[in-house]
């Protein structure tokens, strides 16, 4: 039985792939959604904890759960969401993974510098230089930007309220200054001719990765010969693995699965 291992990013809870496991488990896969390292086991207790997410750096959110994938009896998928599809991308180039689907993924070392929109969807981080070792949440205003700016406002709040926690800035941080580091912990091994496919999944209204991320990131790969595929939702933000059309973006994540000859069997 396959294994898919689920890689949340910035202010969601691990929890919120619950759906997601449950849709393919039902295709036959045994499925993981691991917290980041420090993360409380519930929503509620790692709002009421911030300081022990803090200052957890991408290497640092990487070496976790490369430990846990280490303990699988074989490479598992990695269905990661932006920090997360970062942190799978990293994970596959570093051979930890069968195959990868990075959905609005960070951008990663070489990428352009940021669009306004994702400039302002961090700028609750940016805005104090101690927030590279601090947590930091976002107020429901703040996601609906960021994340829920295609939904109505009910359901953003709604979303708000059920999956946010904290998030470490450091990886923020980290991220920024990746193209003037010699050795920056945003770089992924992009030339990696023996990695498994990887689909890049892009929404195209999203503030906080847009489109063009995600498509500078696609041409990173242009010197492996391995799959790399790209998707677009054309009218879908950030919140796309949470919101009411999430079931949309899973399918069509299984079905290139399939394609790639890592279904469930």
């Amino acid at each position: 039985m396959s294994t898919v291992v689920f890689i949340h990013g910035l202010w969601l809870h691990s929890t919120s792939w619950t759906p997601w496991q449950e849709f393919f488990e039902a295709a036959g896969y045994r499925t993981l959604a691991p917290e980041w390292p420090g993360t409380p086991d519930t929503v509620a207790a790692a709002r009421t904890d911030p300081d022990s997410i803090a200052d957890h750096g991408i290497d640092d959110v990487t070496q976790h759960y490369a430990r846990i994938i280490e303990g699988l009896d074989e490479a598992p998928i990695l269905i990661g969401h932006s920090f997360g599809g970062m942190i799978s991308e990293k994970l596959l180039g570093l051979g930890h993974g069968a195959g990868a689907v990075a959905i609005d993924a960070a951008q990663i070392k070489g990428v352009l510098p940021l669009p306004l929109s994702a400039l302002h969807s961090t700028l609750p981080v940016f805005r104090n230089p101690a927030n590279r070792h601090r947590a930091v949440s976002l107020t429901a205003e703040q996601f609906r930007y960021s994340f829920g700016n295609t939904l109505p406002a009910e359901e953003s709040d709604e979303l708000h309220e059920r999956w946010t926690i904290p998030a470490p800035g450091k990886p923020l941080f980290e991220a920024a200054a990746a193209n003037f580091s010699l050795h920056s912990p945003a770089e992924v091994n992009t030339g990696n001719e023996d990695r498994g496919p990887l689909l890049l999944i892009a929404g195209g209204k999203d503030h906080t990765v847009p489109e063009v991320i995600t498509r500078a990131t696609a041409k990173q790969y242009r010197k492996s010969s391995a799959v790399t595929d790209l998707i677009q939702f054309a009218d879908r933000g950030h919140s796309l693995t949470i919101d009411h059309g999430w079931r949309e973006v899973a399918q069509t994540s299984l079905d290139w699965l399939n394609k790639q000859g890592l279904g469930a069997a």
